[in-house]
C-alpha cells in the first residue's frame, strides 16, 4: 500500500511561517496533480492548493498571495510554503496526489497521506 507521509506541520504564531512537505512511502511511476487539502474541526475537507504535471498551480481564495505549492518531479515530492498564517488557518493539512503506480497501470489512482496538524495562535 502506497502512503504519502506529510511533514513540517507544528505550531506557529500569527504572521509567522511553515513549510509542509509530503513525499511517497513506496515509488510511484508517474504521478499527475498533486493536492494539499485541510480540515479545521467542524469545517469540511477543503482543498488548499493544487499543482499539476506541468507545473499550474491554484489555490483556494482564502490562502492566495500567502501559500506557495511546489514539487519536485524526480522524487514525487510536493512542498506548501505557508507564510502570514493566521488562526483560521489553524487545520490538519493533507496531501492527496493521482497517477500510475506501476508502468502497466491503465488508470490513475489515488493517494492520500494520514495528516499533519498545524495550528496559528494569535
Amino acid at each position: 500500500q502506497v502512503r504519502l507521509v506529510e511533514s513540517g506541520g507544528g505550531p506557529a504564531q500569527a504572521g509567522g511561517s511553515l513549510r509542509l512537505s509530503c513525499a511517497s512511502s513506496s515509488r510511484i511511476f508517474s504521478i499527475s496533480n498533486m493536492r494539499w487539502y485541510r480540515q479545521a474541526p467542524g469545517k469540511q475537507r477543503e482543498l488548499v492548493a493544487s499543482i499539476t504535471s506541468g507545473g499550474t498551480s491554484n489555490y483556494a481564495d482564502s490562502v492566495q498571495g500567502r501559500f506557495t505549492i511546489s514539487r519536485i518531479y524526480a522524487n514525487n515530492t510536493v512542498y506548501l510554503q505557508m507564510n502570514s498564517l493566521k488562526p483560521e488557518d489553524t487545520a490538519v493539512y493533507t496531501c492527496n496526489a493521482d497517477g500510475r503506480r506501476f508502468p502497466y497501470d491503465t488508470s490513475r489512482s489515488p493517494f492520500w497521506g494520514q495528516g499533519t496538524q498545524v495550528t496559528v495562535s494569535s
